[in-house]
């Protein structure tokens, strides 16, 4: 018994000690990737902004015969605002873009195939690439071609 707590004792000073070399080398490289944390943090906003409304609107207009079902939906909702906000950016490109909007979309429908079913997934993809069309269509009216400015 002490052998194992001494092994245990062991393990969770390794783990310990990686999580601090990991935290000390994010606050060295923090100013290296701070445009992405902060692109992070209001494209997580908009996922909750987007996720929210998206869940009071299927609520409270239309049928809530299956919640977790309008939750997903929602969360696809939420999701596709904030990947597009957080790829609006000219550090990707149009083909990191599509691929990354296409990444998520095939978790959408992982996700979704196995909480519900593949016929009740298949309507996230469609929410998902609509908001993802209309996000690059509203950005496409301005003159900097993007919503973050």
């Amino acid at each position: 018994m002490f052998c194992f707590s001494v092994v245990c004792f062991i393990c969770l000073m390794g783990v310990f000690s990686l999580i601090a070399c990991i935290r000390l080398e994010m606050i060295t490289n923090f100013f290296t990737f701070a445009p992405y944390y902060y692109g992070m943090k209001k494209a997580l906003l908009y996922f909750v902004l987007g996720t929210i409304l998206s869940f009071l609107i299927n609520y409270f207009f239309y049928s809530a015969d299956n919640i977790g079902l309008d939750m997903y939906y929602a969360v696809a909702f939420g999701f596709a605002w904030g990947i597009a906000y957080y790829l609006d950016t000219p550090n990707f490109t149009l083909p990191q873009k599509l691929t990354l909007s296409f990444v998520a979309m095939g978790l959408l429908v992982l996700i979704g195939t196995l909480l519900f079913n593949l016929e009740s997934a298949i309507p996230s993809i469609l929410k998902f690439s609509t908001v993802f069309v209309a996000y690059y269509l509203i950005a496409s009216f301005r003159s900097s071609k993007s919503l973050r400015d």
